[in-house]
């Protein structure tokens, strides 16, 4: 008798284990860093993408986070369209959306830029994914018309579909040598902590405005 109700209390002990333990992955939030080469860490070890140190970041804040890295080095935003559905799992809460630096470079109309993270925005919005848009700058080789029609593209989707924007990736970073891998686009690693340092603010109003939701 003393051995089944030793069992007995064992197998409950279990249960309440096992239901904490999901509980706990429950309340884990789940990012995916949607973007290109500057999202992928290019030639940077897999550590020091920006997915990574913001996760760390944002957990050394007590956040329970996860970021998936899904950046993909060279991604157009019609790239980016093409992969969504597989690069963003179901159970994800939200998306770090950064596309549209190759589009510039390639000098991809920004109407076709505008069409594609429009549609990536929609489609994340209709599965329930919270979106913040990441803004990016044309390059000044561009010219200024193309520039002028490039860089409406993220504030004039940001009030449209009601989704906070960050600026610019690259605040703090362009045009600093020391915090490139010297080619003049791409960050090194103090570079990726400098993106972080300026982004993180904005993360955990994200992690806030998804924790209400989620509660609510």
């Amino acid at each position: 008798m003393r051995i089944k109700a030793a069992y007995r209390i064992f197998v409950v002990f279990c249960g309440v284990a096992l239901a904490a333990t999901a509980a706990a992955r429950a309340d884990t939030l789940n990012l995916v860093g949607l973007g290109d080469s500057l999202m992928a860490g290019y030639e940077l070890a897999p550590a020091d993408a920006f997915p990574v140190r913001l996760e760390a970041a944002l957990k050394d804040k007590g956040h329970d986070v996860v970021i998936a890295n899904a950046g993909v080095s060279g991604d157009t935003s019609t790239g980016g369209l093409a992969r969504l559905d597989w690069s963003v799992p179901d159970g994800t809460h939200a998306v770090l959306l950064e596309l549209g630096a190759n589009d510039a470079l390639r000098g991809i109309s920004p109407e076709e830029t505008r069409r594609n993270i429009d549609t990536i925005i929609m489609r994340l919005k209709d599965r329930g994914i919270v979106v913040l848009l990441i803004g990016i700058v044309s390059p000044p080789n561009m010219g200024d018309a193309y520039a002028e029609k490039f860089n409406r593209i993220y504030p004039d989707l940001s009030k449209q579909h009601d989704v906070p924007l960050y600026p610019f990736f690259l605040d703090g970073v362009a045009l600093q040598p020391e915090l490139d891998i010297g080619d003049g686009m791409h960050p090194n690693r103090d570079g990726v902590n400098v993106m972080v340092s300026r982004f993180l603010p904005f993360a955990e109003d994200l992690i806030s405005n998804i924790s209400v939701n989620i509660n609510d």
